[in-house]
């Protein structure tokens, strides 16, 4: 009987998905480089407008006058 060969190529297909992926990483970097990077400003979407504000101060009267009492004994209960 011949001595089993074992396929090594489970292997080789990972050390070049891995070479792809590391291939991949180093263009995508190279771009935001290029680009300037992530600024680290806030959009201008995201700014508090008077109709923003408004809607804003109308939930935290709708919160503040919700009634939480539910008159549950917090002791009692197991």
């Amino acid at each position: 009987m011949e001595p089993e060969k074992k396929s090594k190529g489970a292997l080789i297909g990972s050390i070049i998905i891995i070479v792809i992926l590391v291939i991949g990483a180093i263009y995508i970097w190279q771009t935001e480089i290029k680009k300037g990077g992530t600024e680290n400003t806030i959009p201008m979407n995201n700014v508090a407008t008077d109709e923003n504000t408004t809607d804003l101060n109308n939930l935290e009267a709708d919160v503040n006058a919700t009634d939480t009492n539910i008159n549950i004994d917090v002791n009692k209960v197991q």
